[in-house]
């Protein structure tokens, strides 16, 4: 017998592992068909978060405090030239106001 329409208890006792477990994301990745396409956005965006909070706690850690605040992340933003062009329409709550210093432009 093939053993069709049974079913065994070793397959009901395995736990299933998320996408995002398999691919060692923390955001959820969606349930599309393609290989990358659905690691891809949460890759990108664990990405930013982590380099955000990065930037974030070494700005806590300067001002000797020992929690991020909304300041911290707004000047880690705006410190930062490409997450500053990234978010450069986005309002940060709470964050405060950032002293206007005129940088040199970088010609390449």
């Amino acid at each position: 017998m093939s053993g069709c329409g049974k079913k065994t208890t070793k397959l009901l006792l395995v736990s299933k592992k998320t996408k995002s477990a398999r691919a060692c994301l923390q955001f959820p990745v969606g349930s599309q068909d393609w290989s990358w396409c659905c690691h891809l956005p949460a890759a990108v965006l664990e990405y930013l978060t982590a380099e955000i909070l990065e930037l974030a706690g070494n700005a806590a850690r300067e001002n000797k405090k020992a929690r991020i605040l909304p300041r911290h992340i707004q000047l880690a933003v705006r410190n930062d030239e490409e997450l500053n062009k990234l978010f450069s329409s986005v309002t940060i709550v709470q964050g405060g106001k950032t002293a206007l210093l005129k940088l040199p432009h970088k010609y390449y």
